[in-house]
C-alpha cells in the first residue's frame, strides 16, 4: 500500500517553496458542475508502468492526484511538458515545459510561472508517492488545457524543482513520463 506523503503549505521549504500552490487531500467539489478529467499512465525509463496521474477541474478548483512507485526517496520536480509523447529512456520527446503564455519557469520567479509548473512530488523511503495536490485551475479546458491537439505529458524529474530557475527549476533528468488523455 502506498504511503500518503504530503507537502503542506506550512512546510514550504521541504516542498521546494511552492506555498502559492498548497497541497490538499480534499477531493474537488462537483456542486456547481461536472468535473473535467485528464489521466496519464506513468512509465519509467525502461518503459515499465510505475503509476498514474489524474488531473481534475471542478467547480473552479483543480487537483492533481499522483500514485507512483519505483522513485528515489525525496522530492522530485514535476511539470506538464508541451508534447504528448513519452519515448524512453530520456523522454526528450515530451518537449519543453507547457508554456502557452511565454513566461519564465517557477512560482517564485517574478516573470513566471509556466502553465505547466507544478509542486514538487515527495516520494517516501520506499520510493512511492500517493498524494493529491491543488494546482492551477483550467488545466483541462481552454488555452491552458493539457488536452491540447498533439497532447501534453506529465514528466517527473530526478531532483527537486527550485521554483525559480528558468527553464526547468534545476530539477535534473526526466525519470518518468505519461501522456495526458481524456478518460
Amino acid at each position: 500500500m502506498h504511503r500518503m506523503i504530503l507537502c503542506l503549505a506550512g512546510a514550504s521549504l521541504a516542498c521546494g517553496g511552492t506555498t502559492a500552490r498548497s497541497v490538499s487531500t480534499a477531493a474537488p467539489s462537483t456542486a456547481s458542475g461536472p468535473s473535467r478529467v485528464a489521466v496519464a499512465t506513468l512509465v519509467d525509463s525502461a518503459g515499465s508502468q510505475i503509476g498514474v496521474a489524474t488531473l481534475t477541474d471542478s467547480a473552479g478548483a483543480s487537483s492533481l492526484s499522483v500514485s507512483a512507485s519505483g522513485l528515489a526517496p525525496g522530492l522530485h520536480g514535476m511539470h506538464v511538458h508541451s508534447q504528448g509523447a513519452c519515448t524512453p529512456p530520456g523522454f526528450e520527446s515530451a518537449g519543453p515545459h507547457f508554456n502557452p503564455d511565454g513566461k519564465q519557469h517557477g512560482t517564485r520567479n517574478p516573470a513566471g510561472p509556466h502553465a505547466g509548473d507544478l509542486p514538487n512530488l515527495m516520494a517516501g523511503p520506499d520510493g512511492s508517492a500517493d498524494t493529491t495536490m491543488a494546482v492551477s485551475t483550467g488545466l483541462t479546458s481552454g488555452p491552458h488545457s493539457v488536452l491540447q491537439p498533439g497532447g501534453t505529458a506529465l514528466v517527473i524529474h530526478a531532483g527537486p524543482d527550485d521554483a525559480m530557475t528558468d527553464p526547468s527549476g534545476n530539477s535534473g533528468s526526466r525519470i518518468a513520463c505519461g501522456v495526458f488523455r481524456a478518460p
